[in-house]
């Protein structure tokens, strides 16, 4: 009886006995276990003392992690520990030693991680580790049987670790990426990654392994995700090197030199894998019907190869799998087959950057209605293309179809419905949207998820959308760039948008910015608002925009000062352009604060001098501008600051040009004054532009030697005496521009060294003798494309945003929208077929020409110039040359321009110039030429009598002297008519002197309010007077000399 009421208590007893453990348990884990162990908690003070040894952080290194029994060692930061038991389960160490520099490698004592037996993850990423101290075995980790997740990546390890590696049975995971490992494995080492029979995601991304990794890694049995993205895994995959790896689930190739036809047909077996990227590789060829094998593929990337043809692949609409497809950047074409509608569960298409055709109408993208991200930028779709397609698509998220290809129309109007989807990403950059109406697209209403809106180039009208700010508080970018949009620019009142990146740029935007933009957009990184007609003071609130990287506000109408708040607290700006409006007043006070790329303040009234210390920018353009004061040392002094190109041209900085060195430096049209400086170092510099100074003296043979300089122009200065023949060794020189100084002698046979020069310009000098025959060795316009400099000198960021987009391809949604670039402003202005023109860019690296004029050559024009068969311009008037027009200029083929008026030339016109069929310009006038002019066909009909003026005996049309007439008298009808006329030429001379008084005065008076109203032109105005001032100075004193010297002998 007693055993039975026993029995019974014990039955009674023993489920509270198990609901109190149970409950001890679940106190346990919510409060978690707080007793760490000990031999653990010595072990990571001893992990702290040693890795404290091999840093120099200026930072405390773990502080948490104090000898201190009352502190809890599981509470320690990079510290997790099993709840239960309290063992360290988890560390991550990441990022210890990141201040170092690259070269400072260190190694690592594994054996001080025996102490944690039951750690299961372990991260040592990112610390520029090179290897394990000494000679470490394996056993050192042997301890550590239990570690599952080990992350090396971000290190210096060489392949020497797999040898260490193999000792851990149960890995699963090992991160190895972006270490320096290459080459075959050893035997041993592939042993030990056999020994790893439990990995199954290995990552040996941006290593230096070959293809024959692929074989070693064979020897994994469980591998199922493997990512070999940027090796250097060279040529065709071949079957041999995959043929062990038909487990994985997930295969990375990225980025690698992998080429030859795509490698399905020996990975017909890999049923399955899942995911399959093979982006940034050379593969050619068509996409193979092997593809249908691939069954279980959920997402395969074929981004950026040289594959081609069609997708009318039956196979690969047998993929009813896959939900991701990446086709871009390739030559595929043809239009998108409608067996794709298969494709019932694709989320993700991108086709972007192919040459896809047809008319997206009639594709199949109406019944991909899982679709969630689609792009088809960049392809030559055409016809009309409705948004009504997307009505059903309610899981979508990002539309990106930028266009180069005006014949593809967007409408997003017609028909009318009404969107199921909550967009985040919409790009519709230059894809002729809702046109001819230009209205903004009406479904934008019902979007309250935008984060990224771009619209730009589309020629949109109305007023500036701010009902889009409003609906969508989370929108990050928004870009209206080259649209019509007009009126007022207002934000939302509501402040602290998350607004980054904003551009309005080339609308017809105007008024004034709101006093509070600041504090409205504080987050704001890139401010885009020039080519509009914004007027009025910048509110000093732009300083509030601290993160702000690039302001551009140039080419509008902005005035007053430039508030000190903007260049004294938005210090992250690398990009500052204020150029193009009214802005006066100093920017350069004590309040600057900025460290730029860039700062353009060009064609404005800024005024005030340059600071004594140093800017600390790169490119620098304060031209046009009210500037004075003396040129600072640091200017030209590239040694203290990375300065590379400064124009200052058109102000009125005096004093001398300081010594140093710089890349591009323009300085034309100021009131510097004194000698060239020997010391300026033109060792490195590119370009040098001096123009319309008061400097003097000769060409210091210095500055003359430097292999690099390529545009020399120091016209309408007062330098004088011979060209150094040290000239030569400017061999990079392609423009050379000495005219309007006073340089004399003869032209140096050094000259035609410079074999790359394309324009020459020697005019309004003293030069005398003849012209050097060895100029046909120049090459006058003969550039090939390889060497073009010009077009290369202009520097572009791309304002780089990415949204993340949560997919099998890891793939981000990239808005590469606006370029934002500055210019090293090399333009060069000379005359050609009379009249004064700017060359820049590729059209200054493609522009030939020679300009002698306005000297005093003399002798025979070369034949040899006849073999300058690219140049565009020829002028070599107003000399003393004598001789025949060489018949060798009819192979001039590219000449748009010949001046060879005002000299003693003499025989006939070559009949066989006609063949010019680009001639311009044609003057031969007062010469001594002689004989019948060439036919007025082709070109030649187009000059009139002023061509030939001045040569009594010439003849033919366009002149009204006849070959046939040899009568040179006039005839006497004509005296007698005079004669009975009586006095028809007599005027009244009252009224003739009061006209003529009059006219002086308005000419003048206009003149003056011109020269008022343009400080510029006064400037050059002055220059001009200043120089015919010299220039007569100079002419009769000359002439005087030689008259003395006559007087003399």
């Amino acid at each position: 009886m007693k055993l039975g009421v026993s029995q019974s208590y014990l039955s009674m007893e023993w489920p509270l006995v198990k609901f109190l453990l149970w409950a001890l348990l679940l106190f346990v884990q919510i409060h978690e276990h707080i007793a760490c162990i000990e031999d653990e908690r010595m072990g990571l003070l001893e992990l702290k003392a040693f890795l404290k040894s091999k840093t120099n952080r200026t930072e405390p290194l773990l502080p948490t992690w104090v000898n201190d029994t009352k502190s809890e060692c599981c509470s320690w930061e990079q510290v997790r520990c099993n709840t239960t038991t309290g063992h360290v389960i988890k560390l991550t160490l990441s990022g210890i030693n990141q201040e170092q520099n690259y070269e400072d490698t260190w190694y690592i004592n594994m054996s001080l991680f025996q102490p944690f037996k039951e750690l299961r993850s372990l991260d040592l990423s990112n610390n520029k580790i090179a290897g394990c101290l000494g000679n470490e075995e394996s056993n050192c980790l042997s301890k550590m049987s239990k570690l599952a997740h080990l992350n090396l990546s971000w290190n210096n390890f060489d392949k020497e670790i797999l040898r260490i590696l193999g000792a851990l049975p149960v890995l699963k995971s090992l991160d190895l990426s972006y270490n320096q490992m290459e080459g075959l494995l050893p035997s041993h080492e592939s042993n030990c990654l056999s020994k790893m029979s439990k990995l199954a995601h290995l990552n040996l991304r941006s290593n230096y392994f070959d293809k024959e990794i692929l074989r070693s890694l064979g020897d994994l049995p469980v591998l199922q995700s493997l990512d070999l993205s940027y090796n250097y895994m060279k040529g065709p995959l071949s079957s041999h090197e995959v043929v062990n790896l038909n487990n994985l689930e997930v295969l990375i190739l990225q980025g690698n030199g992998l080429n030859g036809s795509l490698p399905f047909k020996d990975m017909a077996n890999f049923s399955s894998l899942k995911i399959l990227d093979l982006n940034e590789n050379s593969f050619t060829g068509s996409i193979p019907s092997y593809i249908g094998a691939l069954s279980s593929l959920k997402a395969i990337s074929l981004h950026s190869n040289r594959l081609n043809g069609t997708l009318a692949i039956q196979e690969m609409c047998t993929l009813k799998k896959l939900e991701e497809l990446d086709l871009s950047g390739n030559n595929f074409e043809g239009i998108l087959p409608p067996c794709l509608t298969n494709l019932t569960s694709l989320r993700l298409l991108d086709i972007s950057y192919n040459r896809f055709s047809g008319n997206l109408s009639l594709s199949p993208i109406a019944n991909w209605t899982s679709l969630e991200y689609i792009d088809l930028s960049y392809n030559l779709f055409e016809g009309s293309f409705s948004f009504s397609l997307f009505a059903n698509h309610s899981k979508l998220k990002v539309i990106q179809l930028f266009s180069d290809n005006n014949k593809l129309d967007i409408k997003t109007e017609n028909p009318s419905w009404d969107p199921s989807f909550q967009l985040k990403v919409l790009l519709l950059s230059n894809c002729s949207l809702n046109k001819p109406t230009g209205n903004i697209p009406k479904f934008l209403f019902n979007q309250h998820e935008l984060e990224v809106v771009d619209i730009s180039h589309n020629k949109l009208n109305g007023s500036f959308p701010i009902w889009l700010l409003e609906n969508n508080t989370r929108l990050q970018l928004l870009s209206l760039r080259s649209n019509s949009f007009a009126g007022q620019f207002h934000l939302p009142s509501f402040c602290s948008m998350d607004l980054r990146w904003l551009d309005v740029s080339d609308n017809n935007l105007d008024g004034q910015l709101q006093e509070n933009i600041g504090k409205i957009i504080p987050k704001l990184e890139y401010l885009n608002l020039s080519r509009n007609y914004f007027e009025g003071d910048l509110p000093s609130s732009i300083g509030d925009m601290s993160n702000l990287e690039k302001l551009d506000l140039s080419f509008n109408n902005f005035s007053g000062e430039v508030p000190m708040e903007l260049v004294a607290r938005c210090t992250h700006l690398d990009i500052l352009r204020l150029s193009n409006n009214y802005f006066h007043g100093e920017i350069f006070s004590k309040n600057f604060n900025l460290s730029l790329s860039s700062l353009e303040l060009n064609n404005n009234y800024f005024t005030g001098t340059l600071p004594v210390a140093p800017l600390r920018v790169m490119f620098l353009d304060i031209s046009n501008n009210h500037m004075s004061g003396i040129i600072p040392v640091w200017i030209v002094n590239n040694n203290t600051i990375n300065l590379w190109n400064v124009d200052l041209s058109n102000n009125f900085f005096e004093g001398k040009i300081p010594c140093g060195l710089i890349s591009t430096l323009n300085l034309s049209y100021n009131l510097l004054s004194g000698l060239l400086p020997s010391c300026l170092n033109l060792e490195n510099a590119r370009h040098l532009l001096l123009r319309g100074n008061n400097l003097t003296g000769s060409l210091p043979k210095a500055i003359l030697i430097s292999s690099y300089i390529v545009t020399f122009d120091i016209r309408d200065n007062s330098f004088f005496g011979n060209i150094p023949e040290e000239i030569y060794g400017l061999s990079e020189l392609r423009v050379l521009l000495l005219s309007g100084n006073q340089f004399s002698g003869t032209i140096p046979k050094q000259l035609c060294w410079l074999k790359k020069i394309g324009i020459m310009d020697l005019s309004r000098n003293f030069f005398s003798g003849t012209i050097p025959y060895c100029f046909y060795n120049i090459t006058f316009g003969k550039v090939a494309a390889s060497e073009f400099v010009y077009m290369m000198n202009s520097f572009g960021w791309l304002p780089d945003f990415s949204l993340p987009y949560k997919s099998l391809l890891n793939k981000d949604s990239q808005i590469e929208g606006t370029n934002f670039y500055f210019h090293i402003p090399v333009e060069i202005e000379f005359l050609t077929k009379y009249r004064s023109n700017l060359y820049r860019g590729l059209v200054l690296d493609m522009m030939s020409t020679l300009d002698l004029s306005f000297n005093k050559l003399t002798g025979e024009i070369p034949p040899d110039l006849g073999q300058l068969s690219s140049i565009f311009a020829l002028n070599l008037s107003y000399n003393q040359l004598n001789g025949p027009i060489p018949k060798t200029f009819s192979n001039l083929t590219q000449l748009e321009s010949l001046d060879l008026s005002h000299n003693n030339l003499n025989g006939e016109i070559p009949s066989e110039l006609t063949d010019l069929t680009f001639l311009e310009v044609f003057t031969v006038d007062h010469n001594n030429l002689s004989g019948k002019v060439p036919d007025m066909k082709k070109q030649f009909s187009t000059f009139g009598e002023s061509s030939y003026e001045g040569n009594p005996f010439l003849c033919g049309a366009p002149l009204k002297k006849s070959c046939t007439n040899t009568d040179e008298s006039p005839p006497s009808s004509q005296k007698s008519s005079e004669a009975n006329d009586g006095r028809w030429y007599e005027v009244d001379l009252l009224a003739f002197f009061t006209s003529f008084l009059a006219s002086c005065i308005i000419f003048f008076l206009g003149v003056v309010s011109v020269l008022y109203i343009n400080p510029h032109w006064r400037q050059r105005c002055f220059n001009l007077v200043e120089d015919r001032m010299y220039w007569c100075y100079f002419f009769a004193l000359n002439t005087l000399k030689e008259l003395s010297s006559r007087m003399c002998h």
